[in-house]
This record gives C-alpha cells, sequence and structure tokens, in this order.
C-alpha cells in the first residue's frame, strides 16, 4: 500500500538509536504550531486521564506518577465500575498526585470521551487492545498527548487507523509513546546497537519466543452477564479484544528482530492450533503458535509462542549473523572468531524510563511519536495470526490492505460480539486451509 512501505529508510531505527537513549521513531522536526507547549508546560504540573484501569493501567499510571516533575491523575475510565474502583483504591490510597473525584470517574463504552473531554494534558490507553484505535484516535483529534499500551490494534483496519491517527499528532506537534519498553532498556539499547553496526556481521537468522504457561484463567460466567459483558470480562481469549496472544504478547520479540533488521517483514507462513486448552471457556484463541517470517532482504524471523503449562519456556531473541551469533534479551554476543561480549551496566526499569523519556519531550517539546513503529511492530503479529489461522503465505501488503475487521459494528452490553458460540457454548475455531486470512 502506497506510503505504508514495511522497509521505510527514511525513519531509521539505526539512526534514532545513534543520538537518542529514547528511540523516538516515525518522527521528524516539527515546526511549533499553535499546538506546541513547550513554553506553557515546562515545570507546570501535566494533567492525566486514565483509560482502562485494569492491571497494566494502575502499573502504568503509577509509572507515569513517578517521572520527574509535577503530574497529577484528575480522571479514570473503564467499562466496569469495579475495575475502577479497585484501581483507584490503589493508587488513590497511596499517592498524594491523584485527585480524581466522584465527578471525574466514568464508567461504560463511552467512558473514554468523558474523559478525555476533562482538563487533562495527556491521556494513557490501557484497555484491551481491541479498543485502541478509536481511542487513540479521539485522544489525537481533542489534541492530547498519549501513552498507548502496546498492541495498538487487532487487524489492518485497526492499524491503517492508527497509522493515519499518528500522521495527525505530528502534525499537531504532539508526543506519543507506546508501550515497547525494550526500546528503553540500556540492555537492549547497546546490544541491538552493536549488532547493527556489525558486531556479527549481516544478519542471516532471528530467532524470538515467547514460550510460557499462559496467563490468567477465564471467569466464569454469570447468570447476569450478557454475552458481550462475558468477552470483555474474559478479553484475552477473544480475538476483537486481545488478536491472540502472538499479537497481545509475543509483539515484544518479534518488534525487537524487527528493530534489528531496522524494517518490517514482507510475508509469513506458519502454522498453530489448540493441543492443550481446548475448554469452551478459553474462547477462540490458539494456545501456540509457529511463524516463518521473510524480510525484503531475503532473512528468516523464526518465531515461536506458547501457552502450555509444563513445556519448554523461553521469552527472548536471538540474532545470528555471518560472524557469530547474539542472545539479544541477555545481551550477549559471540564471535565465531571467539570474542565475546556480555552487557554489564545499569538497567533501570524500562517501563519506568519509557514514561520519564514521554513526560521528558513533553516538557521539553521535543519530537516524540512512536505511534506508526508501534503499528507496523502490531502488524507484525497480526501478520503471523493471518498465516497460522489461514494456513497460508501471507503478504505483508495484503494483511495490512485487508478489510477484514474483527471488531464488532456496535459497543453495547446488549449488542452480539462479533464471535457467538453455538448452542453447545462453543466458539468457532479457526482452521487451517479453511479460515479466511484476508
Amino acid at each position: 500500500m502506497t506510503g505504508l512501505d514495511p522497509n521505510p529508510k527514511s525513519t531509521s531505527r539505526r539512526t534514532f538509536l545513534k543520538h537518542s537513549s529514547a528511540a523516538i521513531v516515525g518522527s521528524s522536526i516539527l515546526p511549533r504550531t499553535v499546538f506546541a507547549q513547550a513554553d506553557a508546560l515546562g515545570d507546570r504540573e501535566l494533567r492525566i486521564a486514565l483509560i482502562g484501569c485494569g492491571g497494566r493501567g494502575t502499573g502504568a499510571a503509577k509509572q507515569a506518577l513517578s517521572t520527574p516533575g509535577k503530574v497529577k491523575l484528575v480522571a479514570m475510565a473503564d467499562a466496569f465500575r469495579d475495575r475502577l474502583d479497585k484501581c483507584f483504591s490503589e493508587l488513590g490510597l497511596h499517592d498524594v498526585n491523584v485527585d480524581v473525584p466522584e465527578e471525574r470517574k466514568f464508567v461504560g463504552f463511552d467512558a473514554y470521551e468523558k474523559a478525555i473531554a476533562c482538563d487533562v494534558d495527556l491521556v494513557i490507553l490501557t484497555t484491551p487492545p481491541g479498543f485502541r484505535p478509536i481511542h487513540f484516535e479521539h485522544a489525537i483529534a481533542q489534541g492530547k498527548h498519549v501513552f498507548m499500551e502496546k498492541p495498538v490494534a487487532v487487524d489492518g483496519p485497526g492499524i491503517r487507523r492508527v497509522i493515519a491517527a499518528a500522521e495527525v499528532a505530528k502534525e499537531k506537534n504532539l508526543k506519543v509513546g507506546v508501550g515497547l519498553q525494550r526500546h528503553h532498556s540500556k540492555k537492549y539499547l547497546e546490544t541491538v546497537g552493536r549488532l547493527q553496526d556489525g558486531a556479527i556481521g549481516d544478519i542471516t537468522l532471528l530467532r524470538c519466543y515467547w514460550n510460557g504457561g499462559g496467563v490468567w484463567e477465564p471467569r466464569p460466567r454469570q447468570p447476569s452477564m450478557t454475552e458481550m459483558e462475558y468477552q470483555m470480562r474474559n478479553w484475552y481469549y477473544y480475538n476483537w479484544l486481545c488478536g491472540d496472544h502472538i499479537v497481545e504478547q509475543h509483539i515484544h520479540n518479534l518488534d525487537v528482530c524487527n528493530w534489528i533488521m531496522d524494517g518490517f517483514p514482507v510475508s509469513a507462513q506458519g502454522q498453530g492450533g489448540r493441543q492443550v486448552r481446548t475448554g469452551m471457556e478459553y474462547g477462540e484463541i490458539f494456545d501456540h503458535h509457529m511463524v516463518e517470517y521473510t524480510y525484503a532482504d531475503g532473512t528468516k524471523m523464526l518465531s515461536q509462542c506458547r501457552h502450555i503449562k509444563g513445556a519448554w519456556t523461553s521469552v527472548n531473541e536471538h540474532a545470528h549473523g555471518t560472524l557469530g551469533v547474539a542472545n539479544v534479551g541477555g545481551g550477549q554476543i559471540e564471535s565465531t572468531g571467539g570474542w565475546k561480549w556480555r552487557f554489564t551496566g545499569d538497567n533501570p526499569d524500562a517501563y519506568q524510563v519509557e514514561h520519564n523519556d514521554l513526560f521528558a519531550a513533553i516538557r521539553k517539546d521535543e519530537p516524540y511519536n512512536e505511534a506508526e513503529w508501534g503499528a507496523k511492530s502490531t502488524m507484525t503479529a497480526i501478520l503471523g495470526r493471518m498465516a497460522t489461522y489461514s494456513g497460508q503465505v501471507v503478504s505483508w501488503d495484503d494483511a495490512l490492505g485487508s478489510e477484514l475487521a474483527l471488531v464488532p459494528t456496535a459497543y453495547a452490553w446488549d449488542a452480539d460480539p462479533p464471535s457467538l458460540p453455538d448452542a453447545d457454548g462453543r466458539y468457532p475455531i479457526p482452521t487451517p486451509g479453511m479460515t479466511q486470512s484476508v
């Protein structure tokens, strides 16, 4: 698709890495506009709205409130009141920088609009990723800086919305951070920088893994629940909300490989399925995926992610080159000639650093926009899911240009989600060779 080249050299990751530990992606030097707020912000208090009050939202809010300078959480929103109350209790009892009275607590599908409409400078978006495109689009339209968790969408149409909103953010000089925190890890920054500088020669193969025992178990269906509420309470197991664990979780490892390559795959093929986690309570996602990605120069990336207890576990990335190998997550490089390097420096919490970097850019009015890179690494994971679900070779262009949208046609508690159970309570499971890929 024109303008969405998976390998844009005009916004080189390597160039940014050499000049900024914040690894700011997709930003150009922007002229000052009416949206530039450096003079007004400086050391002024930054006011935050939190959209999505689950575990990650609570963590992100804590990190935002721990950044240098004056900051205050003033509005909160969630689909569920109990989630909002739990988050507020955890934050509000321990942080004087929380000032969220009852009138700035919003619940429901339109809660995000009400929270963003408050007098805030920055919005934290930490709902399930299926909501991310519409929330990000709205926040940017309202002139707010944004921190949004990964992944940033669950399908091609959602990715295109995020990329379009990212361009608007640049025009408005709004700062955008994305929760791919490895880009803010000193260990990863130095290791990837060395690989890009040729420490193991030309990259010939990449391997990445998120193999583990899975996440939280599904919550029981209650008699009063509509199908919409049940799925949202169990959002990890439904593709319109989560995108499958290859998208929601494994994106981190896929993203690191993209970072090393300074680009994105042009195609993928793979396989996956439900071997252990087969009960109807596990919705419609697979419990394992294995994907072979191909980059424009022919380099392959072999990807595994698995949610099976008792099996081999690994969360890491590895690079092979003409002159050596690298354990990227371990911060280790070894050449074929016997030379070895290991990262030994301080490595501050990257979850905190990514917020520090974003808030510093807002205060200093420095270019900062990670949205396009975050969208394309999310698209890499979606591309892999399309390949495993369909059993076909899927191209980047076809995946990104797909009109196959996973999201509902209406957002309401009595509306039907995109995937519905049959009379026995089972959800339709993707079938390779039969399921439509794009």
